[in-house]
């Protein structure tokens, strides 16, 4: 927020310079961004009266003024702006001065005629963006005299970086109460004048969402000359505090908004129907906000509507039906408190900003909307003219916030500060905050302003003793804690380790965003149902990751645009399902692979990795868990994935994750020239441990016998193992399949397994017999399992 620090100490006047006050705001914890200075490069500008205004005999859009700038004579100046007229005051820069950019204004002839310096334009001048016509001063103001007097730009605009919790420093008066509070100033509100109703008019309103708006105070105001000049201290400080002027209803409630922190709008009364009234909308109704904007509302959307429909959203935009012009002469002013929860998000679901959803979404006073009303009348009627009607209210009082009363011990603020801090000086620092204090044996009863959202529980009372106090005066002592050491488990494999074993084996770590692109993720996950963000970044990322495939996707395709052939990349992270109602949230690693199987070397390039790299590289990080035999790899299909080179990953029945290469159709679209082998895991299944359990080495020799099978090529590899393993029991050592083999000598649509068996007991040495006793229940469980026969 930017305000005028001359503005600022007409309401409070420290002792202290621009910079020491800029730097009590900051240690306050209201930061001060910026100091800027108001009137750099303006020395030399004067108040020019244009005396006469003459045809330029050589041009037409051109004209010959005379302006008296107090000085003996008056000075010939040649101007191009539609607005000059005889009588006119604006800022004129004399021969031999500079404006703001440097440009020196000497005297010289335009088309013929001297020009003996410049009138200039609010743009010339850096006081504006209006270049239009030159910059009209008030009436009143003395030929000659120096603008920077005029406009009393001997000012600083203090740019201040407000945090979301101060809603009450959105305005003059909440910084005045602040720095009156840092200073030990006293600080008293000014007293709004009431203004006596000079008609009895009045236009109904009412009440019905009681608990998105609480409370609306209205004025009718009829007659005002709105072609009138908003005065030119009020453009002023409206310009530095960041606003545009543009007519006298908009300028004073943008000006009382700056003032007093609430925010308000006016209607055109001739264009309001029947009664003006608070309600949410009917869904599907649609309004037409200032600028053109549509907007179709939603039924948690709060509206203040007529008898004809919505006239604008609530606390954020005004509409255009109602809108107030030059060519008004009546309007309705309306003052409202909005509950913060009705209005916070509304304005970026819609994607629209204002100053005044700004501040209702944080929190306006709630005590300050007819004081609010009686200032903006006292300011139009001064420049607009006019007749006001009385100041209605409408109230819920059961329904307008008030502020709880807080406990704060004496005890627990040493205790949370580390410092001390007398009674005596607490209670002064919270009454010079405006809170209501009561003293007992161990602290006090408080109760914050009611502009003070920001203030619920005590520890936001120690905040506030504590910024008043100072930061820099509370002492820096070493910390004291009780240490715990932190849990270690043996059942849970840590995922640090899962990661370390992935870049031992090539892989380098990526971080992707956890939003993504709707359709890649729908031919990633094959689900059109997505968890949409209700404001993205931008419309590549504005679904919720279902699988962290996408952003791995999008990585590799960096990658491979930057001319890296062999590209191994995996992340672990979060991905987000919607069950239900619920979002189910599950912590996954996933990984790909392009490219050659070892990095290009003398020996040359080598083939590329493919499906079998690849799971060998997860069987490494199954291993870790020790329990590599629950884990089985079986043919499925799965949309991301090329049918008949993808698996699903089981671990004891249940599923745990998917390994495969890229589907053709994906890689055909991404314009990939190899194929992207892929995998994910979900980690809590896949990677529970099994501790290790001591087992005795035995002292006695282990037998191999080897034994080829023949069966269908259906039958999966996997499932001979398991068969034999389950069979055998824990006499077996060890199971190799060394070799698998189809042609000559194996019948169509069969194939040769061959399992070398490696056997050994703990307590003795196996015999001959009872090694051909364990390969006849081999053969017979696999020819009983698989109709498997011996290979001859």
């Amino acid at each position: 927020m930017k305000i005028s620090e001359a503005w600022l100490r007409e309401w409070v006047d420290p002792d202290v310079s621009t910079p020491e006050l800029a730097e009590q705001l900051t240690m306050a914890g209201l930061e001060v961004d910026t100091l800027e200075s108001c009137g750099t490069g303006l020395d030399g500008i004067v108040v020019g009266r244009v005396l006469t205004v003459e045809p330029h005999p050589n041009a037409d859009s051109l004209s010959l003024c005379s302006v008296d700038v107090g000085a003996k004579k008056p000075l010939k100046i040649v101007c191009g702006a539609p607005n000059v007229h005889e009588g006119g005051r604006y800022p004129a820069v004399l021969v031999g001065t500079a404006l703001p950019d440097g440009t020196e204004i000497k005297r010289r002839k335009i088309r013929g005629a001297v020009s003996e310096g410049m009138l200039c334009s609010a743009r010339e001048l850096g006081l504006g963006d209006d270049a239009a016509g030159i910059f009209e001063l008030d009436a009143d103001c003395a030929e000659g005299a120096a603008l920077l007097d005029v406009l009393g730009l001997d000012d600083q605009v203090i740019d201040l970086d407000l945090t979301p919790n101060r809603a009450d420093c959105f305005c003059v008066t909440g910084v005045a109460r602040e720095v009156a509070a840092i200073n030990a100033l006293d600080f008293t509100d000014p007293d709004t004048v009431a203004i006596e109703p000079a008609l009895k008019d009045t236009f109904p309103i009412s009440l019905v969402a009681k608990d998105a708006c609480p409370r609306f105070a209205g004025r009718v105001i009829r007659k005002l000359n709105l072609r009138a000049n908003t005065p030119t201290w009020m453009q002023e400080r409206l310009r530095r505090s960041g606003m545009r002027p543009i007519h006298p209803v908009v300028d004073v409630t943008n000006y009382v908004m700056l003032e007093l922190g609430q925010p308000m709008h006016a209607y055109d009364l001739d264009r309001l129907s029947e009664n003006i009234v608070a309600r949410y909308a009917k869904p599907g109704e649609v309004l037409e906000l200032l600028g053109g904007q549509e907007i179709v509302l939603t039924d948690d959307a709060l509206v203040i509507a007529d008898a004809s429909g919505p006239v604008g959203l609530a606390g954020i935009m005004g509409g255009e039906s109602t809108a107030v012009s030059e060519q008004t002469s009546d309007i309705f002013l309306e003052s409202a408190f909005f509950a913060p929860s009705a209005i916070a998000g509304r304005a970026r679901r819609f994607g629209l900003h204002s100053d005044a959803s700004l501040r209702f979404e944080r929190g306006v006073d709630p005590e300050q909307q007819v004081r609010a009303i009686e200032r903006a009348t006292e300011l139009l009627l001064a420049i607009a003219g006019g007749a006001p009607g009385p100041v209605q209210e409408a109230i819920s009082e059961e329904h307008v916030p008030a502020r709880p009363e807080i406990t704060l011990r004496l005890e627990r603020l040493a205790r949370v500060l580390g410092v001390e801090i007398p009674a005596e000086q607490v209670e002064e620092i919270l009454t010079r905050l405006k809170m209501d204090v009561s003293s007992f044996d161990a602290g006090w009863q408080v109760r914050p302003p009611a502009n003070r959202f920001d203030i619920n529980i005590e520890e936001d009372l120690i905040e506030e003793v504590v910024r008043l106090f100072g930061y820099d005066r509370v002492p820096e002592t070493p910390g004291q804690a009780t240490t715990q050491l932190a849990s270690a488990t043996e059942s849970r494999l840590p995922i640090a380790r899962i990661r370390t074993a992935l870049v031992d084996r090539g892989y380098q770590e990526a971080m992707t965003y956890s939003f993504v692109e709707p359709g890649l993720s729908e031919r990633m996950t094959g689900s059109v149902d997505h968890l949409e963000l209700m404001n993205p970044i931008s419309v590549d990322q504005s679904v919720m990751r279902a699988s962290l495939w996408p952003g791995l996707i999008q990585a590799l395709t960096t990658n491979l645009n930057r001319q890296h052939t062999r590209v191994r990349l995996f992340e672990s992270g979060i991905r987000f399902i919607q069950q239900d109602s619920d979002i189910l949230e599950e912590e996954v690693i996933a990984g790909l692979a392009v490219g050659g199987r070892t990095p290009e070397n003398w020996e040359g390039p080598g083939n590329s990795a493919d499906l079998y790299d690849i799971k060998a590289d997860i069987e490494a990080l199954f291993a870790l868990t020790g329990a590599a035999t629950e884990f089985s790899f079986t043919a499925a299909e799965h949309p991301a994935l090329r049918p008949g080179r993808s698996a699903r990953i089981d671990r004891s029945g249940q599923q745990i994750g998917w390994l495969g290469e890229l589907h053709p159709g994906i890689v055909a679209t991404l314009e990939f020239q190899q194929t992207p082998v892929l995998f994910e895991i979900c980690v809590a299944p896949a990677f529970a441990a099994v501790p290790p359990v001591y087992s005795e080495i035995s002292r006695f020799p282990a037998v191999r016998r080897d034994i080829a099978v023949v069966v269908d090529q259906a039958v999966p590899v996997v499932k001979i193992e398991s068969a034999v393993k389950k069979v055998v029991g824990p006499v077996l050592r060890e199971l190799t399949i060394f070799d698998v083999y189809t042609g000559e000598g194996i019948d169509t649509g069969r194939k040769s397994v061959a399992l070398g068996l490696i056997l050994q007991e703990t307590s003795r040495t196996l015999t001959d017999a009872e090694v051909d006793g364990v390969i006849d229940t081999v053969t017979e469980c696999l020819a009983d399992k698989f109709k498997a026969k011996i290979r001859e």
